[in-house]
């Protein structure tokens, strides 16, 4: 809403100060007032479809606003696309309701910088306020990708740690981050930790050394004594064990 303000406060004192394509000079060459009307893009392109850009403009205000409701959780991706739906809002008013008519109005631009200017043969752009934040934040959009920080406010960086953590836990361990999830569907599934106890032993406190070498002695007399009496075994599956 500031850059939207801004933008339509620069442009009514130049309607009321400025001569119509008249240069202005404020610092020289390096800044000057050229009050004109663009019908068009950029560079005057499109002249005879304006109400093309009026579409287009309005669909990327759209995109924006369903992007910063459902996606973005990150401050700077909100600041971002804040400052650039403004500078879009600001060009889409004058495309809606200055002359010659709804939806096909034209563009009031009034700075001129003809030492930003590189291409030969070309006369400079003569741009506006929204123009600026529309510019300036799509570098910033570019930088934030190439930089890897994503709309909901995790780099690239922490989504490796996070894949790994997923399979091996903060740990190196087999536990899920944030602590066991027991099923099949994650890479390492904890197991139940009372699997093969029987229900009346469950909860109850380990066995003593003594007590473990007991049930351990008392384990090999059994198996000792089955082996000792193969004609007992059941014919299949007894004859594999």
């Amino acid at each position: 809403m500031l850059v939207l303000a801004a933008d339509q406060l620069a442009k009514y004192l130049a309607l009321e100060n400025l001569p119509f394509q008249e240069p202005v000079e404020v610092l020289g060459d390096f800044l000057s007032f050229y009050l004109t009307r663009n019908p068009g893009a950029a560079f005057s392109l499109g002249e005879e479809v304006t109400w093309i850009f009026t579409i287009a403009l309005a669909g990327v205000a759209g995109v924006i606003g369903w992007l910063a409701a459902t996606r973005v959780r990150s401050r700077l991706w909100a600041v971002t696309l804040g400052l650039l739906l403004g500078g879009v809002l600001g060009n889409l008013t004058d495309r809606l309701f200055r002359d010659p008519g709804f939806a096909v109005g034209h563009v009031v631009d009034f700075i001129n910088t003809p030492w930003m200017w590189f291409f030969p043969g070309m006369s400079p752009a003569i741009y506006n306020i929204a123009d600026i934040f529309i510019v300036c934040d799509m570098i910033a959009i570019a930088l934030l990708v190439l930089v890897g920080v994503h709309m909901d406010g995790s780099r690239d960086r922490d989504r490796g740690r996070d894949d790994e953590e997923s399979q091996l836990g903060a740990e190196g361990d087999q536990s899920a981050p944030g602590g066991a999830v027991a099923g099949s569907g994650n890479a390492f599934p904890v197991a139940d930790a009372d699997a093969g106890i029987p229900a009346d032993e469950r909860g109850l406190p380990p066995l003593s050394a003594s007590e473990q070498l007991a049930v351990e002695e008392a384990a090999e007399r059994q198996a000792d004594e089955f082996e000792a009496e193969p004609e007992t075994r059941r014919p299949g599956r007894d004859a594999e064990i």
